[in-house]
């Protein structure tokens, strides 16, 4: 399938600013499901954008601009071509994977996507519940979708309920949010029970008639480390395997690693109006 994304944020400030640096992490990767076949960024003021690929991956564009502004308009237009089929669902956790599962080379080497950090915290009392709930994780494929599958159905979709810095100690308990919300509870109770997990951002196709949510900015999901077969992405927002209409960005262990927008600037407050428009072009 190929999609064409165009991703508009614009920062209005409530008085000139200047002297503005700023970090975007907005261009979709290319790797063996997804190609990059095209990109382009457009900035208001203008400005030159210099790239890099962090830690994890991503691809990090970075932007000054040194005169005065009241606003800052930043547009970014990708066209994204995506193969990849369901197939978790139909694997079997076999010895093999168990013994490699349960290794410390393996442990070792998914260091990184098993601790927790700020954002994927839960209290022992909240891991208890849900675990309680979910069962244990002997089998991984299964374990991460019954934990999926229930997260999806404890948590209401609720723009209104947190906010862009809240932890997953504290939405759990709200039993409401957003796509970020959903994959750090998830992601938290994965790797308390060993099984490597990591956050992914980007965008989601909902076309006409769908049940599917969080297309009105950029989604969130998760992927979780199946020995043998690779990451594999889980959405427990909508309940569904990550496949051609979840359009990858970057990864990272948290949020923190993936913010589309980071900055800083010398100046007032500011207000942030988002519009995101993803289009099938081509099945």
């Amino acid at each position: 399938m190929k999609f064409q994304i165009e991703h508009t944020n614009t920062f209005y400030y409530d008085n000139f600013v200047d002297q503005s640096m700023n970090h975007i992490r907005l261009k979709p990767r290319t790797d063996e499901c997804q190609r990059l076949l095209a990109y382009r960024t457009e900035i208001t003021p203008g400005s030159m954008t210099k790239e890099h690929i962090d830690l994890w991956g991503n691809h990090v564009e970075t932007f000054f601009i040194p005169e005065k502004h009241e606003h800052l308009t930043l547009k970014t237009t990708s066209t994204v071509s995506i193969q990849k089929s369901p197939f978790i669902r139909m694997i079997e956790c076999s010895s093999e994977m168990q013994t490699i599962f349960h290794s410390e080379l393996f442990r070792h080497h998914y260091l990184a996507y098993l601790n927790e950090t700020p954002y994927t915290f839960l209290y022992k009392e909240q891991h208890e519940e849900i675990i309680n709930e979910v069962g244990d994780a002997k089998d991984p494929i299964r374990f991460s979708l019954r934990l999926m599958e229930y997260i999806n159905q404890s948590i209401r979709y609720d723009t209104t309920t947190t906010q862009v810095n809240t932890k997953a100690y504290e939405s759990w308990p709200i039993r409401g949010g957003v796509c970020q919300d959903y994959a750090h509870i998830m992601i938290g109770v994965l790797r308390s029970q060993g099984v490597p997990a990591r956050y992914v951002s980007g965008y989601l196709y909902v076309g006409e008639d769908s049940a599917l949510v969080g297309d009105a900015a950029t989604h969130a999901w998760v992927e979780v480390m199946v020995p043998g077969i690779g990451w594999v992405g889980l959405d427990p927002t909508n309940n569904v395997e990550a496949l051609e209409q979840h359009i990858r960005i970057g990864t990272g262990r948290d949020y923190a690693d993936v913010s589309p927008l980071q900055g800083v600037y010398r100046g007032g407050g500011q207000n942030l109006d988002v519009k995101v428009s993803v289009t099938l072009l081509d099945q």
